[in-house]
């Protein structure tokens, strides 16, 4: 018998304190009952232990990957809607990987994947500030104004600040070309940024995270992470 969050640390989905997390959110189910308490305890022979739908089960061989993700697939290993998830893009893949983080729904780019907790919940972290970079294509003409505006600081719906450096790329028939870097990554932070300053985001990828990039990678196409590429990642999160 091992703590659960023990057990979600062993099946690289977070770490011990990210398991936390997970369990707050009504994400996490012991033989399909949500769990509500952090230190309930699991039997690894016997019980079923599921995250967000899908069953999870202890790594025996540590895998990361960097997905170019298409539009219009979600970002999860499981949806009751039954709509595309990124597990049909890894289908070749014998080991279950994890998101870290997400990419809504209909935003592409690069996504990072892996069976590895600890370095899953750190990379996810706001106090970690890793750098997440996005293009854009934004309603409108965006000015220097605007992006002095955001860099500034913009209140999100759930009522942190959210920041960004925006560069402009070029403009087009009533739309503006961006570049915008993050280091926290609040959810659909980038389309509220944009919002706030009369600018509706119509078209949005993420070109690099932490560094990571989908230079060369088709849509929907996947590779693993070099050792030096994981090393790079662990030593930004201090792992």
């Amino acid at each position: 018998m091992v703590r659960l969050s023990k057990y979600l640390s062993m099946c690289g989905v977070t770490s011990r304190r990210g398991a936390e997390v997970l369990i707050a959110q009504k994400r996490v189910t012991l033989n399909d009952i949500a769990v509500e308490k952090v230190g309930i305890l699991v039997d690894e022979t016997s019980d079923i232990v599921k995250v967000d739908g899908t069953t999870v089960t202890p790594v025996t061989e540590k895998v990361y990957i960097v997905l170019n993700k298409p539009r219009y697939v979600m970002t999860t290993l499981h949806d009751p809607f039954k709509r595309r998830t990124v597990c049909y893009y890894l289908r070749n893949l014998k080991n279950r990987v994890y998101p870290i983080g997400r990419l809504d729904f209909d935003t592409e780019g690069a996504l990072l994947l892996c069976n590895d907790g600890d370095l899953t919940f750190r990379l996810s972290h706001p106090k970690y500030q890793v750098e997440k970079i996005y293009e854009a294509i934004v309603d409108g003409r965006f000015s220097r104004k605007d992006s002095m505006v955001i860099r500034g600081g913009v209140r999100l719906e759930d009522g942190a600040m959210g920041r960004a450096q925006v560069d402009i790329l070029g403009y087009g028939r009533k739309v503006t070309h961006l570049k915008l870097t993050l280091t926290e990554g609040r959810k659909r932070e980038v389309k509220q940024l944009c919002k706030s300053v009369g600018h509706p985001v119509k078209k949005l990828r993420r070109v690099a995270f932490a560094g990571i990039t989908v230079k060369d990678l088709p849509t929907g196409a996947w590779r693993h992470l070099n050792k030096v590429e994981i090393s790079r990642l662990k030593s930004l999160v201090g792992l």
